[in-house]
């Protein structure tokens, strides 16, 4: 169940929606103003935000700055609802951050279809983003690796050796193969170096270097 944020200060329109949201099978969480909803990031995070541009503390163009600003929130999707309808008002909250801008008044089965495509298109993100295999995470965005989210710390070329893997379960990869995909255009770099990088890799692996298997004449492969 996707949980959603409402950050609205029109009392009236923000009930409407908790209730017709609710209706449609979200978990609701609603604020009428921005410090509240801020706060509340802290301790949960939503899979949506919707929120409105003309809000009386801090108003909505600066809260999607503060959010983008944060790693910890900066991947939650947001869309504008707001009474603002000039192009140039859309243009800076899209340059903003925003995921998607609706003015009001908005029909609600717009609103909906545009949350479920918003959410979509997050999902398809994340999961390209983030490869998970047991307790081995890899992002692909900030080249980070865990291990029961203990940081790994792996040489570019290491991540790119790894990446290489992990995208290609249980395919053989001859070492020729592998300088041309990792090393490419890099010079004065042989057979051997791509065992001495597995060795290394392996190590930092710890219980997953097993996933590496050799494939005797011919280089290695994924099989975990």
């Amino acid at each position: 169940m996707a949980v959603v944020f409402i950050v609205e200060d029109d009392e009236d329109i923000n009930e409407l929606l908790v209730y017709n949201l609710k209706k449609e099978g979200f978990k609701v969480k609603s604020f009428i103003n921005s410090v509240d909803a801020l706060e509340a990031l802290k301790k949960e995070k939503p899979d949506i935000i919707l929120l409105d541009i003309m809000l009386p503390d801090i108003d909505g163009l600066e809260f999607c700055k503060i959010v983008r600003s944060d790693k910890n929130t900066a991947h939650i999707p947001i869309i504008m609802l707001t009474a603002k309808s000039t192009e140039i008002d859309k243009i800076v909250g899209l340059e903003l951050g925003a995921d998607d801008y609706i003015t009001k008044p908005f029909s609600f089965r717009e609103l909906v279809a545009r949350i479920k495509a918003v959410l979509r298109r997050s999902q398809k993100k994340s999961s390209e983003k983030i490869i998970k295999i047991g307790d081995l995470t890899i992002d692909t965005e900030s080249f980070e690796v865990n291990i029961k989210n203990e940081k790994l710390n792996l040489t570019s070329k290491e991540f790119k050796l790894l990446l290489l893997f992990v995208k290609n379960q249980n395919k053989v990869f001859s070492r020729e193969e592998i300088l041309d995909k990792v090393w490419k255009d890099d010079y004065d770099v042989y057979d051997r170096t791509v065992d001495v990088y597995v060795k290394h890799l392996r190590e930092k692996l710890g219980e997953y270097r097993k996933c590496i298997k050799t494939v005797r004449g011919i280089g290695y492969k994924w099989d975990c």
